[in-house]
């Protein structure tokens, strides 16, 4: 089905999908290619240009494992229907260059045997489902200018395509992008409150230098010196002397948190 540079509008209706009932049949009885008519001894000759794996390519006649839908180049808006899941025959999908919002469906996980995938120049948001990394079939990949978040799943097909496939995703991370994840398993790290609390501190102050570290710490030293010295010539109450040994604390901390910064 090719309904693409067209002017359709609204909502992707559900029941559109649902009444593909051919799509959701995979015949495993199936081992060599046939063309479409060949079951009716008619020879079909119509002449299609069929867009696949973001190539345009031209079929003279059609093979009945083309199982195509594009929409592309509308104005289609809303959420893309999870039922698409159900078509698991289906080998190429682009709703690309849409108004399409909302999240990846985790259901298009279901699509075993889908090769191609375009969802690009759209709205939609939140992160790429870890579900998509079992599309084993899976040989291209278009999600870019959305506003996806998040990290990129790992494995399988996911480590082959380039980084053309998620630009324009701000809020992306994991490779191939730049942006590290964290975990080798692609799911961020857990931040502890020590390095919450550094993080905090890099923000507070981003010139940080080693100049200014010597210079804090130096003029702790000499507080603590003069802080001592006080408190042996006036015989100073037990409260004061908790407070130093606080800040004394305090004052270790932070050169313990600098030296295993730098």
């Amino acid at each position: 089905m090719d309904l693409s540079s067209n002017g359709f509008s609204g909502n992707l209706p559900a029941s559109l999908f649902e009444n593909f009932q051919a799509m959701k049949i995979i015949d495993e009885n199936v081992r060599d290619p046939w063309y479409v008519g060949d079951q009716y001894g008619i020879f079909y000759d119509s002449v299609m240009t069929i867009t696949t794996k973001g190539l345009d390519l031209e079929f003279a006649r059609v093979l009945t494992t083309n199982i195509i839908i594009n929409l592309s180049r509308n104005r289609f808006e809303g959420y893309i229907p999870s039922i698409i899941g159900d078509l698991a025959a289906l080998r190429t999908l682009n709703l690309s260059h849409n108004r399409l919002e909302g999240c990846i469906p985790a259901s298009l996980h279901q699509l075993s045997v889908l090769e191609s995938l375009d969802l690009s120049f759209n709205r939609i948001g939140g992160g790429i489902p870890q579900q998509l990394a079992f599309l084993t079939s899976l040989e291209v990949l278009n999600l870019s200018h959305n506003h996806l978040v998040g990290c990129i799943p790992k494995g399988k097909q996911f480590d082959t395509f380039e980084k053309s496939s998620y630009q324009g995703n701000d809020g992306l991370r994991g490779f191939p992008l730049s942006k590290d994840c964290g975990g080798d398993d692609g799911v961020p790290q857990a931040i502890t409150p020590v390095e919450l609390d550094e993080e905090e501190e890099e923000e507070d102050s981003p010139m940080i230098s080693w100049q200014a570290v010597l210079m804090g710490y130096g003029c702790g030293f000499v507080s603590v010196l003069s802080i001592i010295y006080i408190m042996l010539s006036t015989q100073t109450p037990a409260w004061f002397s908790r407070m130093v040994d606080e800040w004394e604390y305090k004052i270790v901390t932070r050169m313990q948190k600098h030296k295993k910064r730098y």
